[in-house]
């Protein structure tokens, strides 16, 4: 996976007859910035130089027993190796929720570890054993800070007539960047100016370890909200948080097939496929990380379905969709990066 900064203008990709991955909308969603609090994630007060906080946190490596619920330096930690281990916990927080869980379930299974969702000591070791400190200094560029950021029109019109669907703060990019809550980067640089030229603490999600070998299908289990990346064996290698649609447009158990992969797709907003339009005319609009369908489109063999990202990651699991199968733009990149036309589908209630 590309890790380097997504720019704020993307190339035409293909247009897409998705409407029907639109969000429900009866679950708005709230903003990237509005993600779950991080009160007791990290210390009121650390150093003011990013470095020293950098090592002081890279210094406690303590691996508490940890369940649902915990929250912590740890539950970050213990994220961010999933994350880079290929089992995402979705948006990193510091939040030990069910994102978490399942994802370290996934990781137990793949490990020949009891799936007990619990962080103890074996899993703690296996996770830990191939991993650099998670937590680094990110220099924040010109071009960071300069964006360009705009605020983006509720109208899909208006929408239309932009050039990209681009990032609407400096927040909101760095969060995506580091697939981490917008309010937990801020936690973790209270009080640290935000410039160009400027040093901040980061989950060091770069890292990430090489994508898993020998994939050959997927799994999408509807009963746990995850996608299974799976090998030749069948062999889980690799999971993700995802949301899908409802009863009213069920993603049905049963095989399908990826029939195509386009990588900063545009979208066909069609509201006569809506249940709830903002617009009452047909219009393409243009790729970004706000697209409806975020960054990257796997399509399958159910018309007008597909995986793809979104434009709302700490909703992972946690709204449903019209129709289409979503993950964060981070996750649906790197499960773009290991399939290929052809590949099956498996999904399972």
């Amino acid at each position: 996976m590309n890790h380097q900064r997504i720019p704020s203008i993307f190339p035409l990709g293909l247009a897409l007859a998705a409407a029907l991955c639109q969000p429900l909308a009866q679950a708005k969603a709230p903003s990237r910035a509005a993600a779950a609090k991080p009160a007791s994630v990290v210390p009121a007060a650390f150093p003011q130089d990013a470095t020293l906080h950098m090592n002081q946190l890279n210094a406690d490596t303590a691996m508490p027993v940890l369940a649902e619920g915990a929250r912590g330096v740890a539950v970050l930690r213990a994220q961010v190796m999933l994350d880079r281990a290929w089992f995402s916990p979705g948006e990193i927080d510091g939040h030990f929720g069910g994102n978490m869980k399942r994802a370290l379930q996934a990781f137990q299974l793949a490990r020949g570890l009891a799936t007990t969702g619990t962080l103890d000591d074996a899993t703690w070791q296996a996770l830990a054993q191939p991993q650099a400190p998670v937590f680094a200094t990110y220099l924040l560029t010109p071009e960071d800070v300069a964006g360009p950021y705009a605020p983006l029109p509720p109208d899909p019109v208006m929408q239309s007539r932009l050039p990209a669907l681009g990032f609407q703060s400096l927040a909101e990019a760095m969060g995506e960047r580091f697939h981490t809550s917008p309010k937990l980067l801020a936690a973790l640089n209270k009080d640290r100016p935000i410039a160009a030229g400027q040093l901040v603490v980061v989950p060091d999600v770069l890292k990430t370890q090489p994508q898993p070998a020998g994939v050959t299908s997927l799994r999408i289990d509807k009963s746990d909200s995850m996608l299974y990346l799976l090998d030749a064996g069948n062999k889980v290698v690799g999971a993700f948080p995802v949301s899908f649609g409802d009863e009213q447009n069920p993603l049905l158990p049963g095989g399908l097939t990826i029939i195509s992969k386009v990588m900063n797709p545009d979208f066909s907003y069609d509201p006569s496929l809506l249940r709830n339009p903002k617009a009452t005319e047909k219009v393409k609009l243009p790729p970004g990380p706000n697209s409806p369908v975020g960054v990257a489109w796997l399509g399958l063999s159910k018309q007008h379905w597909g995986i793809h990202g979104t434009s709302e990651p700490s909703q992972m699991a946690r709204a449903v969709t019209s129709g289409c199968v979503r993950l964060t733009n981070w996750d649906v990149s790197r499960v773009a990066a290991v399939v290929s036309k052809g590949m099956a589908v498996d999904v399972q209630s």
